[in-house]
């Protein structure tokens, strides 16, 4: 996997403190509330693990899987739900926790669909945001790292399925995908 990254873009300990920033400034802004995390699988699932441990108030947890991109590496435009939520979400302040934040129209779909569940609050939370990328009006309520228009992978992002494991993010060999 190594030989296929053209450069590293963060490594594991700058990770490791922008998700533990991120982890605080939720915990301020979230204290007395009634906090459920939302994992956009399969992606974001390294991401909330450590950021679920960088909260330092209550929380629970629910998971989503959605399909938008298939083996591609552009979203297709359609999103399918391939797991739904298990929570009831009335009552609650949900934040969606979500790896990157590219064109938007995943989480925007993700945001409407959920809106109408009638939680107390609806936040996003991405750790990448690609904002040149963006094709809907959305943005962040949490954002870690703004990321160049490069083919990212590692810390969760993947390619076809592989370099969700290495521990750093870096940029992708074009080579690799076929850019």
């Amino acid at each position: 996997m190594e030989q296929d990254i053209q450069e590293v873009l963060f490594s594991k300990e700058y990770l490791d403190q922008t998700v533990r920033e991120l982890g605080s400034r939720i915990s301020r802004d979230y204290e007395g509330k009634n906090l459920l995390l939302v994992s956009v699988l399969k992606g974001s699932v390294v991401f909330m693990a450590d950021l679920m441990r960088a909260i330092t108030i209550p929380c629970s947890i629910d998971f989503m899987a959605v399909s938008s991109y298939g083996a591609g590496v552009k979203t297709s435009g359609v999103v399918r739900i391939i797991k739904d939520l298990d929570i009831n979400l009335e009552g609650w302040d949900l934040l969606l926790v979500e790896d990157i934040l590219d064109s938007g129209m995943t989480l925007s779909y993700i945001r409407e669909m959920l809106q109408q569940r009638n939680p107390k609050s609806i936040k996003l939370c991405t750790l990448f945001d690609k904002p040149e990328r963006r094709t809907v009006d959305l943005n962040a309520d949490y954002s870690g790292l703004n990321v160049p228009n490069e083919f990212i992978v590692g810390y969760g992002l993947d390619y076809n399925e592989k370099y969700r494991n290495l521990p750093y993010v870096g940029i992708l060999k074009p080579e690799v995908y076929g850019g």
